[in-house]
């Protein structure tokens, strides 16, 4: 991901078709070691190739990747309404539990942020 975030600065820069020193110079500029391999490859996949288009296929492939976390299934109870506000009253019962335990374990700490 480092030489194709040095890759894109230098695109963003102004330089439309950055070499392997540029992209070198960006990397070692930060205190990056430069994988030669890497940046050779990474520039004999753009060459040639416009920037836009590559990131526009980038996102389209993207999108069919699955993202997120799992999702927990919840159904509501058969008592309609009246059912459903319970399990939410619980939910944030315990937030509040848990932020005043956060709360009193600062405390034991014995010193404040701004003595």
């Amino acid at each position: 991901m480092k030489v194709i975030a040095a890759y894109l600065l230098a695109v963003l820069g102004g330089n439309a078709s950055p070499s392997a020193d540029d992209v070198a110079k960006i990397l070692q500029s930060v205190g990056a070691d430069v994988p030669e391999d890497r940046v050779s490859f990474l520039l004999d996949e753009v060459k040639g190739r416009d920037l836009v288009e590559l990131i526009a296929s980038g996102r389209e492939k993207l999108a069919s990747v699955p993202s997120g976390g799992g999702a927990v299934a919840y159904s509501a109870p058969a008592g309609g309404a009246g059912g459903a506000a319970a399990p939410a009253a619980a939910a944030e019962s315990k937030k509040e539990e848990k932020v005043e335990e956060k709360e009193e374990s600062d405390d034991d700490m014995g010193f404040s942020l701004f003595d």
